[in-house]
């Protein structure tokens, strides 16, 4: 009786299983159909982002001493009356690299950033984790991913820091919500 259940509930089980297959149209090759293209959309996605990323500034120096290179910049904010920005990030983040070249590319921001603040591109990669520098301001990077923008006053003290993605519009940022970042933080008059 356990034999005659058992092959009953196998050939049920493969006459629907058969059912199923034979009543999806063109027989199951659609989904392969589907998958093909969703790779092949992926990978052309990622060969433009390492084109784009090929043509783009890199700003980030891996063998930077970026705590001497800070303190200097503090120094000079002092005299200059201007904050410092600080985008942490590495050349290997294509948004970094989109952000950098935004605001070098939009007169109106490279003179907003220029007149009002010294702007430092802080080193994250396997070369350089600059570690102890990310220490002092709380690592933002593990919380918020990169870009990550870090405003200190013209003493070094940190007084805002700000994630990217609210920044972000299709493949590039928006000129509005950059440029009221950066009046938001510029030094008060």
């Amino acid at each position: 009786m356990k034999k005659l259940t058992l092959i009953a509930v196998l050939g049920l089980g493969t006459l629907a299983f058969s059912q199923e297959v034979k009543n999806l149209p063109d027989k199951g090759k659609q989904k392969t159909a589907l998958i093909v293209p969703t790779e092949q959309k992926e990978l052309d996605a990622k060969k433009k982002a390492a084109e784009e990323k090929a043509k783009l500034p890199k700003p980030y120096n891996p063998k930077a001493d970026a705590q001497a290179d800070i303190n200097k910049l503090v120094a000079q904010a002092k005299k200059e009356g201007k904050n410092i920005i600080i985008q942490a990030g590495g050349n290997w983040c294509i948004w970094c690299l989109r952000f950098n070249n935004f605001v070098q590319e939009t007169p109106e921001l490279k003179t907003l950033v220029d007149k009002n603040y010294l702007y430092y591109h802080l080193n994250y990669s396997p070369d350089n984790k600059n570690e102890k520098v990310f220490a002092q301001y709380d690592n933002p990077g593990e919380k918020y991913g990169y870009p990550v923008f870090i405003v200190l006053d013209k003493t070094g003290k940190m007084i805002k820091v700000q994630q990217s993605d609210v920044f972000e519009e299709g493949k590039g940022y928006s000129k509005d919500k950059v440029k009221e970042f950066f009046n938001t933080w510029k030094p008060k008059a």
